[in-house]
């Protein structure tokens, strides 16, 4: 059965293709039903080596490279090694110049960062939970990205996909986890925050142009199409 997927495509950047999977479609059972991409989070290897070929092979991809992940600000550059049967590096970010390279970041509320440049040479991805939005890690991710290929910022485009949307980002811990200087996109009422406008300004103030930031407001907490561990805690 196949991998239920959003296929994203930047404006005038034919070959980069960027896709953002469902929870729909593959082999997984019970809390990880049904195609769970992580070896991470206790699902049967079996199911979900599975996953991963069949998605492989549908998307027609040469190296699957991904790591593990750790809400860092690590950015590995253009690695060579495939990561089909596990990831073997720490980070929360990749870069790469390879065609048919495909640069795997796993979620489950947190957001997905991809980019590229204008001339579609360039691309990136990164993984921004609540904590890399805390330390600016899009502005941090964008820097290293551009530093590695002499971009502008402003060449730069960006698509976040599905994740936790600000109707259900509640901190009760505000003043610990986050500061004062967060209180902009703070709902005291709510003890909520909106982490898809932060991720933007926090684009723009590293120099990404507004209209070249896209985004898919899809909440994965509330949509039980896509993985969440605010809704599930798995």
């Amino acid at each position: 059965m196949s991998i239920e997927r959003i296929d994203f495509r930047f404006p005038g950047l034919p070959g980069v293709r960027c896709v953002f999977t469902a929870r729909g479609g593959g082999r997984s059972d019970g809390p990880w039903a049904s195609s769970n991409l992580s070896l991470e989070g206790g699902d049967d290897e079996a199911a979900v080596r599975a996953n991963r070929e069949e998605l492989r092979d549908e998307l027609g991809l040469r190296v699957w490279q991904e790591l593990r992940q750790v809400h860092g600000q690590d950015v590995h550059m253009d690695l060579e090694d495939d990561f089909l049967e596990g990831p073997q590096l720490e980070g929360d970010g990749l870069c790469t110049t390879r065609p048919g390279h495909a640069l795997v970041m796993k979620t489950a509320d947190c957001q997905a960062l991809l980019m590229a440049d204008r001339s579609g040479r360039h691309v990136a991805a990164l993984h921004c939970g609540w904590r890399g939005n805390a330390v600016n890690f899009p502005a941090a991710g964008v820097g290293a990205f551009c530093g590695r290929y002499g971009i502008p910022p402003a060449d730069v485009l960006v698509v976040r996909g599905p994740s936790l949307g600000p109707g259900n980002s509640q901190f009760v811990n505000f003043e610990t986890e986050w500061g004062p200087d967060f209180t902009p996109w703070f709902d005291p009422e709510t003890r909520c925050m909106d982490l898809w406008t932060l991720t933007r300004d926090q684009l723009t103030a590293a120099g990404v142009e507004p209209c070249n930031i896209f985004s898919l407001d899809i909440c994965t907490a509330s949509s039980p199409q896509f993985f969440s561990y605010r809704r599930d805690r798995i």
